[in-house]
């Protein structure tokens, strides 16, 4: 599962082919021992869960790099390279 940022102690990834059980464009984020699905275009989740205020940085991080993350799943449903995204600053 490669990484595609990590800030504030957030790691967010993307799986490759990894349409099948969530539909629809979604990250992965791990935060110590806690662990979410959220997705792309809207920055819900999907399945798990987060402390809020972690949770608030993610949705703010979706929202700046929306394209880049769309592009980016664009080329993990083909099982292609995926690209780095820069992190919260």
């Amino acid at each position: 599962m490669p990484v595609i940022s990590m800030f504030y102690g957030l790691i967010i990834s993307m799986y490759f082919m990894d349409n099948k059980k969530h539909n629809l464009p979604h990250i992965h984020i791990k935060y110590q021992e806690q662990e979410v699905v959220v997705s792309i275009p809207d920055g819900n989740i999907i399945e798990g869960k987060i402390k809020e205020s972690k949770m608030k940085l993610v949705q703010a991080w979706i929202e700046i790099h929306q394209e880049e993350l769309m592009a980016d799943w664009q080329l993990a449903v083909q099982g292609n390279e995926i690209f780095k995204i820069d992190p919260l600053k």
